[in-house]
């Protein structure tokens, strides 16, 4: 299984990276989380004709803007989108006329879905759990090839999001802010909180992402974040653009 972060920054696209997309290719599958300014770059990695799966975890535009970038694309099976209640209802309003092309106009088929909070059969397993932040925000869970990938982007520490990464072999978890750096208004997490996340979930491997643009300006700030959350779990690594994972 093979993960590629398409978009890691949180917030706005800058030169350290794009908005957040990851895809992960599975043996029967491409998944996708979330849709920012990252998955412009999609048509590079689906080589195959396999099904679609893509995840949004919340409405903020960061990680649904990159769907007006869809019709640049010719698949070859159906995109299936996922998210939280509400979703079919917020993007048949969003991705339309007068912001961008409506979706039935693509060259490829199309299907959103709504899920709500729980374990579904998609046919492959997904949980989904509500995370702390601003606005409703799912995390996911999903189960392929023997294998447990988490993706928790947008929270503050809390409890969904260490059972959705429980003994997970991937946890990708975002560190918008800073060593240090706390909001009750606008919930997110820092490198230290990540990684203990990642400790009580007992997951393997911590990957931090959605790094906020304002705070987070070089790579090199990001690298700082990563030997941070290293004092807590140790085998974290910091996400960038065009980075691939073997699982």
């Amino acid at each position: 299984m093979k993960i590629v972060f398409l978009g890691t920054n949180g917030w706005y696209s800058t030169g350290t990276g794009n908005t957040p997309c990851v895809l992960v290719d599975t043996k029967q599958y491409y998944l996708i989380f979330d849709a920012g300014d990252g998955i412009q770059s999609l048509d590079k990695h689906i080589t195959a004709n396999k099904p679609v799966y893509l995840f949004l975890s919340h409405f903020h535009l960061e990680h649904i803007h990159g769907l007006h970038i869809l019709p640049k694309f010719r698949l070859q099976s159906t995109m299936h989108i996922f998210g939280q209640p509400g979703t079919k209802a917020i993007l048949g309003r969003l991705i339309d006329h007068p912001f961008t092309a409506p979706l039935h106009r693509l060259q490829f088929k199309i299907e959103v879905n709504d899920l709500t909070e729980g374990t579904h059969h998609v046919p492959f397993p997904v949980t989904c759990k509500p995370l702390v932040h601003a606005d409703p925000c799912f995390g996911y869970r999903v189960e392929l090839d023997g294998k447990t990938i988490a993706f928790c982007t947008d929270t503050g520490v809390c409890d969904n999001a260490v059972a959705l990464g429980a003994g997970a072999d991937l946890l990708i978890h975002e560190c918008a802010f800073k060593s240090g750096q706390h909001s009750d208004l606008w919930p997110h997490t820092n490198p230290e909180q990540a990684g203990e996340v990642a400790r009580r979930a007992g997951a393997r491997t911590l990957a931090l992402f959605h790094f906020d643009a304002y705070y987070y300006r070089t790579l090199e700030e990001r690298k700082e974040a990563e030997r941070v959350a290293r004092t807590v779990f140790p085998n974290t690594v910091a996400a960038m653009d065009g980075m691939e994972l073997e699982v």
